[in-house]
């Protein structure tokens, strides 16, 4: 299983958790722009809405470059919404922002398909310069009025689109590849399971693996899925592929049967990465891979191989569920 930590860095900033204890030195804080702010309502059991002030007031929100939400209850779980609703008023006064983490919640503080999301859509349209996003969380584990949203937009400046989560609707799938992104380089979409919420079909990914709104795209990552062969068998003939940086399929349940398309499809060694780690390949299909990426430069992941026969019924599993 992969372990979701807390990153060190974000934005190419190093994260720092915004102390609140009332004998903070505010003086002692560095510059607002030199580091990603990360705000977590968990150690000190504080309200969000007072966390949210006592940042506005303690750091000068015009040079915030990166912002990351981390816990943002009490006690119980709750919904995101009221967070979103704080950050879109207050747009107006964050004028640098350019990376937004939302959800960044480990699994000991939440388990990701139990977070209560909502519509993101609104963060998009209030900060239009906005260049990275990434969203933490999705899945039916929660009351329907907290499941994860996103509506079609056009968004002129995103550069980085992530959802990490244990059960991605399709209708949020469907909403990526119907929005208009002209300048994303990097999209990554963690597709989870079924029992989660994590519906998504191949069919759902059509826009996105045609590629036409895409045009600046340079990484895919199509991951932690169970049908991870059958989105392999489309990606092998993808035409957005062939404009591809590198290419992730990791995380999910690959077998020889969607590596087996992957090989016989389209040239792969253009690709300066190809992932593929925590898989259910054979020695053979994963000798297979390592010849064609010999001697081509690709940087060839085959990391967290597991044992699974086609003919008992062991399941497979992806890297991230619950």
């Amino acid at each position: 299983m992969t372990r979701i930590e807390h990153p060190e860095v974000f934005h190419g900033l190093p994260v720092l958790t915004l102390p609140y204890a009332d004998d903070a030195d505010a003086s002692a804080l560095p510059s607002a722009e030199s580091v990603a702010w990360r705000l977590d309502c968990g150690p000190d059991q504080v309200p969000f809405p007072d966390l949210w002030e006592h940042f506005l007031d303690t750091v000068d929100p015009a040079k915030v470059r990166a912002l990351l939400i981390g816990p943002w209850w009490e006690d119980d779980y709750s919904v995101l919404a009221p967070v979103i609703e704080l950050l879109v008023s207050a747009a107006g006064r964050f004028t640098d922002l350019r990376a937004l983490f939302l959800a960044d919640v480990t699994g000991e503080e939440c388990e990701v398909s139990w977070l209560a999301m909502c519509d993101v859509t609104p963060v998009l349209e209030a900060f239009p310069l906005l260049e990275e996003l990434t969203v933490r969380g999705g899945g039916d584990s929660v009351p329907e009025e907290a499941t994860l949203e996103l509506r079609p937009v056009r968004h002129g400046a995103l550069k980085s689109l992530r959802f990490e989560s244990g059960g991605l609707p399709g209708h949020v799938v469907r909403a990526v590849g119907a929005c208009e992104l002209p300048a994303l380089e990097r999209l990554e979409l963690w597709f989870g399971v079924g029992w989660y919420g994590g519906d998504a079909t191949v069919e759902d990914l059509r826009p996105v693996l045609a590629g036409a709104g895409l045009p600046r795209l340079r990484h895919l990552g199509l991951q932690n899925s169970e049908i991870q062969d059958e989105i392999a068998a489309a990606v092998s003939h993808a035409p957005v592929v062939a404009r591809l940086e590198s290419l992730a399929l990791s995380m999910g349940t690959l077998t020889d049967e969607g590596a087996s398309a992957l090989l016989n499809g389209q040239p792969l060694t253009h690709l300066s990465s190809l992932d593929l780690h925590h898989h259910y390949l054979s020695d053979p299909l994963m000798d297979r891979f390592r010849e064609l990426c010999a001697g081509t430069g690709t940087r060839l992941d085959l990391d967290g191989a597991d044992y699974w026969d086609p003919e008992g019924e062991e399941p497979r599993y992806v890297a991230v569920s619950e």
